[in-house]
């Protein structure tokens, strides 16, 4: 089908050449599974002649993953990769040949500098060695690939020459790499077309590209190439490589997907399945993918600006071009950071059962914004702990305008505490403890003026993270109001006040919770009069 763009997956191979991406065998297997349930055409699976492991664990490929199973629709070819040697090709046959659809690769570099330095060849040593070793590849495999390796710096008339040999040796794939990414996507996508255009019989052959990323144009240049005639992708999950890696599969898959009414192109490949995909060569290889990496970073369908938040929440079109479940991700996630607006805090509040009038929801979103100056990310958690914070605040007595603590090993623990009085007038006392904690109590006793009593104080980490946002719950006992009178006890019970307060800061919310314990004691006392409850209402 000349719409049908084939491909082929060099994970195994070109992607576990990274430095420090080399995978175990069950591990080979597992991801060569997970190539074949997404529907890729081509697993290149290694270079059996590369070492004793290598050969095994492309034979068990062949054997396990290109054969007929139930969990896969479509038996891939298992590939196997060899240079222009007999040595290599016959491991590389040894290694492929269980499978229902084997083929051979072979390659020998074409370009000036590589047949100059690296083989010591001359062009027409080259051309014999394709004529040979191509034949005998076919001879054995009817499927057989040839690359000439740096084909992007290879003189084109020699390049159609050593082509036009590989095809009458019975080459059915001319695979053309840009093996050191060197070339730009109008020179590649000249390139494909001069070969289609100048090459003898390439219209009975698949033309292919296989280009690398040093410059970050290997997915321009892949496409360059498709759109210009090449009907096979060599590419890899994640784009791992050499040096600066290969085509990223899941960027040449999703631009045919999303831009189909453009390039009008189709792939075998279930989208869907993409993520899982990425996340699982990452886990194995051990190399992160960086969070905004196209398509599968952790940021490709994430949104922090208030601007991109709001039009997201109006219509997704706005700012994604292709919805994250067509690749393999649960949802949208609209990030809350300091960048976010109100209506995206609004939205993810409704999310978790809150329904807060514009008041409210103004109070909230200045506690949000000042939270986010202090963390990157803002959780669900943090969202409820605002929430509740706020939740458990009636009629301000005092209010925390500022804390300052010195403790450590150095010194005496000391804390200074600016408070705003019911008179709006700024009160500060500095006082010492045992520790920041206490310090920070004493001086607020000493400007409350207040007689209670400690009974209780938890402090946990409700957030993930080293800047985790602190909970802390004090309960405090009245010395100075009627005791709760209890019909089995005649002394009565003292009356005891909670507080609460979240800060990343746990010095700051332990001075939080204190102070709204003591402002509900205040409150009860009578002398500022009722108790103002919160404009807002849990809907859970």
């Amino acid at each position: 089908m000349d719409n049908l763009v084939k491909i082929f997956d060099t994970t195994l191979r070109d992607g576990e050449q990274s430095p420090g991406a080399t995978m175990t065998a069950s591990e080979k297997l597992e991801v060569a599974r997970t190539l074949a349930r997404m529907g890729v055409d081509v697993i290149e699976a290694g270079f059996p002649a590369a070492s004793p492991d290598d050969l095994e664990a492309v034979k068990r490929i062949a054997m396990e993953v290109g054969r007929p199973s139930g969990d896969i629709t479509r038996v891939p070819v298992i590939c196997g990769l060899a240079r222009t040697t007999q040595n290599d090709i016959d491991k590389c046959w040894e290694a492929v040949r269980e499978a229902a659809h084997p083929r051979i690769h072979t390659f020998i570099a074409t370009s000036d500098i590589h047949m100059k330095y690296k083989l010591k060849m001359e062009r027409a040593q080259v051309e014999a060695k394709v004529a040979e070793m191509v034949a005998y590849a076919h001879s054995l495999c009817e499927d057989i690939e040839f690359s000439p390796e740096d084909a992007g710096r290879s003189d084109p008339e020699f390049l159609y020459r050593v082509l036009e040999i590989a095809i009458k040796a019975g080459a059915t794939t001319l695979n053309i790499p840009d093996t050191v990414g060197y070339t730009m996507p109008d020179e590649f996508g000249a390139l494909i077309a001069g070969i289609k255009k100048n090459t003898p019989g390439i219209e009975n052959c698949v033309i292919s590209v296989h280009c690398h990323n040093d410059l970050g144009l290997a997915t321009a240049n892949t496409l360059a190439g498709i759109r210009n005639g090449a009907r096979q992708a060599e590419v890899t999950i994640n784009g791992i490589g050499e040096r600066a890696g290969n085509t990223a599969l899941e960027e040449v898959v999703m631009t045919l997907h999303t831009r189909h009414q453009v390039l009008d192109l189709d792939t075998h490949i279930d989208t869907t399945q993409l993520a899982r995909a990425s996340k699982l060569v990452s886990n194995y290889t051990g190399m992160s993918v960086q969070p905004n990496k196209a398509i599968v970073g952790a940021n490709a369908f994430a949104h922090e600006a208030g601007i991109h938040q709001d039009g997201m929440l109006k219509n997704h079109l706005t700012y994604e071009i292709m919805l994250p479940e067509t690749v393999g991700v649960l949802q949208t996630r609209l990030v809350l950071g300091k960048h976010s607006g109100r209506h995206a805090l609004k939205e993810r509040l409704a999310a978790l059962g809150y329904a807060l009038d514009e008041d409210a929801l103004n109070k909230v979103f200045d506690r949000f914004k000042t939270l986010a100056d202090k963390k990157k990310t803002i959780t669900d958690a943090d969202i409820e702990a605002l929430v509740s914070d706020e939740s458990y605040q009636h009629k301000v007595i005092f209010g925390l305008d500022g804390l300052m603590v010195s403790c450590g090993t150095m010194g005496l623990p000391t804390a200074t505490v600016r408070l705003v009085g019911p008179d709006g007038q700024t009160q500060v006392h500095a006082s010492i403890g045992t520790g920041p904690v206490d310090a920070a109590f004493k001086a607020i006793d000493a400007i409350v003026h207040t007689s209670s009593t400690l009974v209780e104080f938890v402090i946990h980490a409700i957030t993930e993270g080293i800047d985790a946002l602190g909970e802390v719950t004090v309960r405090i006992e009245s010395c100075d109001l009627p005791a709760v009178q209890d019909a089995q006890n005649e002394t009565g019970q003292p009356r005891t006040f909670g507080g609460y307060g979240a800060d990343t800061d746990i010095v700051v919310a332990s001075a939080k919770a204190y102070l709204s314990a003591l402002n509900k004691m205040l409150v009860a006392s009578g002398q500022y009069g009722e108790v103002e409850l919160p404009a807002y209402q849990t809907i859970r």
